[in-house]
This record gives C-alpha cells, structure tokens and sequence, in this order.
C-alpha cells in the first residue's frame, strides 16, 4: 500500500454514506439528496455493474404472484411501474407480450389471470389484455415452430421495458444535481462506529488514493454483497456467533441473438419450462434477449459465468419454445446476473429453491445510524428509497428533511424529454442510437468527433460526453454500461475497444484498462 497516498487527515462530513451504485442505492441517494441531506455513494465497481445492469430489462408487477394470492404486492409493483415509465421515458417504456398457451383450460386460466393483472394496474394499466388466435401468433412469428407452434391460442398483456443500465446513469446524474456527490470505482476499506455516527474509509481507485468520511448514518445497499459489508462493519468477539447472512444469491444467464435468428417485434413469454420457470424472449436494443436461468450459488463473484447445466437449459428450451436450434456461433453475447434473494425470516438458506425465495425486498436496522437494504427489482427501486430514509427519520439517525417531504414520482430524470414532446423518445426495441440520450442529445453532438462512428453507432462524441459527464474511466465502463456494446455483441465490443480506450486516455489521463475489457470479451462469447 506503499503507493496509495492518504487524504486521513481532514474527514469530509455529510448526513449519509449510500455503499451500492446499483439501482437500489441510487435511489436511496436521490430521494436524500432532493430532500435537502448532504449525501456521498460511493460504488466499488462502476454504476449499475452488478445486477442492475444485467437484469432481464423488464419493469413488472410480478405476474407470478397472482398465483400466490399476493395482490397488495402487485398493485404496487404496477403502481411503480407507471412511476418509472413517467420519470424517463427514453429509457423506460410499455412494452407488450405474447403467451402462448397449449391446451384450452391452460389458456382459460392464463386469460383470466393476465385480465386480473390489468384490472390491478387500473388507470395505470399500459394496454388491453386480449385474446390472440393461433394464425395471428404464427403471422407475428414467421417460421418459429415449437410450442409457439403447438399453441392452441395465446394471450397478449403489456408490462414495461428499460436500458436498465443508462436509467441507472440518469438517476446518477439527477442525484449528482440535487446535491450529492457521487463516485464510482470507490471502495469501502473500513467501517467504524464513533460518537455521533460513523467513519467510513475509502480507496478511490481512480487516484490511488485513501480518504475518510463522517457520516451520522450509512446504508448498506450493495445487492448481493450487502453481507461482506454487514462483517465489516458489526464484527464479532472471538469465540461469537458468525453473522449469519441475510441474502442467497441466484444466478441469472441470458443470451442475445441476432433480430434475424429471431425475428420478435413483441416480446414472448412460455409460461412454464422444465425448472417450472418462465422463459422471455425479448427484443432489445436492435437485437433479441432470451433468458433466464435461476441457479443457486454460495458464493458472489464480481464477474460470473454461465454454467453448463444453464446453457443447455437455455438452449434446449429455446428449440422446445420457438423450434430454434442455436447453435454457440450463434450467440453474440452471454451474460450472467447475480439476484439477491432474501430467505425466510430475512436469513440466506442456499438450501432452499431459489424459485421460492422472495423477491421482495429487505429493510433492517442493523445499529444506530446504520440500515441495510436488500432484495427488490428495478421496478420499485423508488419505494424502496423512500422507505429507508423513512427508517433513518423514525430511528432518530437523521432529523426532519431541511426541503420537507419530497415526492420522487414529480421528479423527473436527466435526459427525459418534456412533457409532450416525443421527438427524442425511439422504442427500446430499435438498435442503439443518440436518442438513448434524451433531451442530452444536443450536448452529445457538440462534443468533438460527434460525426466520427467507431462501430455500432457508437461516436467518438459519445465517448467524450461519457467521460466527462457520465464518470466512465475505464472501457468497460464505457463499452458495457454507456453503451451496450458488450452484450449487445462482445466480439464486436473487443474490436471497437482500442479506440475507445485511446479516447479515455485523452480525456481522463488515466490507463483505460483495455487489456481487462479484451478478456472480458472472450468470456461474454461461446465457441462456434
């Protein structure tokens, strides 16, 4: 450590320490920092690089829980659904499923409940649930055999769609306006409980640099990994109880194809597969997302891979849905997501199914001025926000708001066009482009090099915007995050590479890490 220079001796002082740049803690400092709070998150990685960038791209009220009679949970996912829809719209948008169904009683009863699913959305539902004839399916799906094929009929219902990892860049970004201060590739060395708070120690990776912060309250929102920072900071006496876990993770693979190796303008759903999970096929960003698996693991690696088992599940559940048989040259990019899953009574039990763990999501107050949070989904990533700082104030660990009661769901985000002008608002579907950026379009085309195209109508402006406005240093950060290149197409990304880490240099003077990104990129491919 003999290289790191230390900022120790002036602490910075702020109301709150967000750990997790995910969506979860991005929340959770927005709705801080609109409230008036002087608030720091800090993110070990890169926004959103864990889970909330490899999501399945879906905002929904949670279909499945119909089954389990759970309504209220339901009604408030949809409610949030339509909040996120509304707070940028050129990033979070309606998008409408098939199901097809084989056998008519099958059909009968997903009818009936997809009808009960709008019903539940009310004046917030996004379209008409509707029946679709077997002809209209095989029209809207040329040449898919499969179950689509032996469907005796389907159904269409409409839930939501986001880039989850630009959303996750504009809540950055509005945080960053509202007063907080905001920084990526910085991670939490110690966590220690003083008078009146705590001291949190920082190693910024960018500058090589160690420097500590006082904070009255910290929250723990770092997704999977919530429990390395829970040891860190509530250590036990020789000889005590280990920590038990409150989270189990579960492994998410997905596949991106090409449009024309599947040509879907909707999105698909097969209700049931071998594991008893539902398969999505999904068009993204110009291409087709087809996932996922739900493996337990007992460990989080920064970086997982698919196995097998998942990727001949994936694959043979592809040939049994749609009658496509993938071949690995096929696959442009294969990523893999970690959920955290909170188990029974809010402990981890690698044990148990992690089909039948809890999406929901976890508030708990593990000391004074100290909250972990925990479990959720994209969809209601704003409650969840709104929730912790309601249990910061109740605790006593923060006083009253200094701006009063701030209503999230009114503020909108960096980049979301006005209302009622959709000039800058393209389809989720459509390949990459400008519009990606919203009302920022104008500031990304000042940018020099805004006419130069590096590949996959990806310019050398927006290289330059993402490094000076969006806090990409290194190439991954900006050819899997501020651009999708990655898992849009990972040999593609690998031959952009270069030149996109010359401009990062230029623009940042520091190393790009371009040898890292090329070693990604052979492990988001499958051989031919």
């Amino acid at each position: 450590m003999s290289n790191l220079q230390s900022e120790h001796s002036t602490a910075e002082v702020c109301d709150l320490v967000v750990v997790g740049g995910g969506a979860t803690g991005l929340g959770v400092a927005l709705q801080a920092a609109l409230e008036g709070r002087s608030v720091m998150l800090v993110e070990a990685r890169d926004f959103a690089s864990g889970t909330s960038s490899r999501s399945t791209k879906l905002l929904h009220g949670g279909v499945r829980y119909l089954v389990q009679g759970r309504l209220r949970l339901v009604r408030e996912a949809l409610r949030e659904r339509a909040t996120v829809l509304h707070l940028a719209p050129h990033l979070a948008q309606p998008l409408s499923f098939v199901v097809p169904v084989a056998g008519w009683l099958n059909w009968a009863f997903m009818g009936v409940g997809l009808k009960l699913y709008q019903w539940l959305a009310g004046r917030l539902s996004l379209g008409d649930t509707e029946a679709v004839s077997r002809q209209t399916l095989a029209k809207g799906m040329p040449g898919i055999a499969g179950m689509v094929g032996r469907a005796v009929a389907g159904m269409r219902y409409w839930d939501g769609q986001c880039e989850d990892a630009r959303l996750a860049l504009a809540l950055a970004q509005t945080a960053q306006r509202a007063g907080a201060r905001m920084h990526n590739h910085t991670r939490v060395t110690a966590l220690i409980p003083v008078q009146n708070g705590w001291q949190v120690r920082l190693l910024d990776a960018r500058r090589g640099t160690l420097r500590t912060v006082q904070a009255r309250c910290v929250v723990n929102a770092a997704g999977v990994w919530v429990d390395e920072l829970r040891r860190m900071a509530l250590p036990h006496g020789a000889g005590g109880p280990a920590l038990k876990a409150l989270v189990t993770a579960s492994q998410g693979v997905h596949l991106v194809v090409t449009r024309a190796c599947l040509p879907l303008h909707e999105a698909v759903l097969i209700p049931r597969t071998a594991d008893g999970r539902v398969l999505f096929a999904v068009p993204w960003l110009g291409a087709t997302l087809i996932g996922t698996t739900d493996t337990p693991r007992s460990d989080a690696p920064r970086e997982p891979q698919p196995m097998a088992e998942e990727l001949d599940f994936l694959f043979r559940e592809t040939r049994n849905a749609f009658g496509l048989s993938l071949r690995p040259g096929d696959v442009r990019s294969v990523w893999v997501g970690l959920r955290p899953l909170v188990g029974a009574a809010g402990q981890g039990d690698a044990a148990q199914s992690t089909s039948q763990m809890s999406r929901e999501h976890l508030i708990r107050r593990e000391a004074p001025g100290l909250v972990t949070v925990t479990g959720g989904k994209w969809t209601t990533y704003r409650s969840m926000a709104e929730e912790v700082l309601h249990t910061l104030q109740a605790h006593g660990d923060v006083p009253p708001a200094p701006n009063g009661p701030v209503d999230t769901r009114l503020h909108r985000l960096v980049g979301a066009p006005a209302q009622g002008d959709p000039a800058t608002v393209h389809p989720l579907s459509e390949a990459p482009g400008l519009h990606l950026w919203g009302s920022q379009a104008e500031q990304v085309l000042a940018m020099p090099g805004a006419e130069r195209e590096l590949g996959m109508g990806l310019t050398e402006g927006m290289v330059r915007f993402a490094a000076r406005h969006e806090w990409a240093w290194t190439v991954e950060d900006m050819l899997a995050r501020r651009w999708r290149a990655l898992f849009l197409d990972a040999r593609q990304a690998a031959t952009m590479a270069p030149a996109v880490a010359a401009l990062l240099q230029e623009e940042t003077g520091l190393e790009p890490r371009l040898d890292e990104f090329l070693a990604l990129c052979q492990r988001y491919t499958l051989g031919d």
